[in-house]
């Protein structure tokens, strides 16, 4: 959710020519002026509105003063990684300003977005963007991968603007050219390691990027408790070498899809659930799955787990078959990945 919010008559007019140019998303405005009609109006002061919206946020667009936006964010920020982009516009619409999460929150993008559809300027003054310089975080999130460390991720920042080494080494296949602020290497002080796995690394001080490339397919017993599904499934992924956070999806048959302890597993690790029909699950070629009876004479299925996590992938290998304990089974499967830096 996008919400744009103005100040004024003129302010609402440009709100409302922003919110054209984004009628791809999902975009609400509103006005902190009486009589418009065509923006949802504020009744309570604009910094009790920000704290509503706050979290619920992807981007809110202030049509106004910066300082208005400043004041009315400053209560409610937390973390550049959880918090909503913030954008200011003057309410000619001259000026495209990011001010808050301009890289991991996408403000930098989306202010220029705005500036190009309402013929604005955009002021970018995060220090990669202005010196035409690598920026890891822009980067990752660009790709969906997750960053390891946001102070490891600070420091490759610094040291690429020092013009310092900054190594990097990929357990997958790169496709395009390695911007030139990186060297491939395996060792030095500080580098990047774009890997699904986990553990110290091969610099001094590696920032790993994770890509979002392993589907995890869950079979359970019904009335699970979620820390038995999370002991099973942080078991099977270690013994693989695979970081929790390279997981992407969680899958199962559609029997589970009302099951809490899955369901709050998931929403822990804030990763969506996928449920899928025992036909749908059939109907997928068959590579050789872990045939059970007794699943497929209460379930309608062979193999809940393997299957489920086939469907939901794209395209990808089944790396960790089968494995079970206390009532829960998991399957990994692991989907491509070509880094591609393109114009980075």
């Amino acid at each position: 959710m996008i919400n744009i919010v103005a100040f004024s008559a003129r302010g609402c007019s440009t709100a409302m020519e922003i919110s054209g140019a984004l009628r791809d998303e999902d975009v609400r405005v509103f006005s902190k002026t009486s009589g418009m009609s065509v923006c949802e109006n504020i009744d309570v002061p604009i910094s009790e509105w920000t704290g509503l919206v706050f979290e619920k946020s992807e981007a809110i667009v202030f049509v106004g003063a910066v300082g208005i936006a400043v004041r009315a964010i400053a209560p409610y920020l937390k973390s550049k990684t959880t918090d909503p982009a913030v954008i200011c516009v003057d309410e000619l619409g001259r000026y495209s300003i990011p001010i808050l999460s301009g890289h991991i929150g996408g403000a930098n993008h989306l202010a220029c977005r705005i500036a190009s559809a309402i013929g604005a300027m955009s002021v970018i003054t995060t220090a990669t963007d202005v010196n035409g310089k690598f920026s890891v975080d822009s980067f990752a999130v660009s790709r969906g991968m997750y960053i390891g460390s946001m102070a490891l991720a600070k420091d490759v920042s610094a040291a690429i603007l020092d013009g310092r080494f900054v190594g990097l080494k990929s357990d997958y296949p790169v496709c395009s050219r390695v911007p030139p602020c990186l060297d491939i290497s395996e060792t030095g002080d500080l580098g990047i390691h774009i890997t699904s796995g986990f553990g110290k690394g091969p610099y001094l001080r590696t920032l790993r990027l994770i890509p979002k490339n392993h589907v995890l397919g869950v079979g359970c017993r019904k009335g699970i408790d979620k820390e038995d599904i999370m002991k099973t499934a942080m078991s099977v992924l270690d013994s693989a070498g695979i970081s929790i956070e390279s997981v992407k999806a969680i899958a199962s048959i559609d029997l589970k899809e009302n099951e809490a302890g899955l369901l709050e597993f998931a929403a822990e690790r804030g990763v969506p659930t996928l449920f899928y029909s025992s036909s749908e699950l059939n109907m997928l070629p068959d590579i050789g799955y872990s045939k059970s009876d007794f699943v497929k004479n209460t379930t309608g299925v062979d193999c809940v787990c393997e299957r489920a996590a086939m469907a939901a992938s794209a395209g990808g290998e089944l790396i960790v078959r089968k494995t079970g304990s206390e009532g829960v089974t998991v399957a990994v499967v692991r989907d491509p990945v070509l880094v591609d830096f393109g114009d980075e």
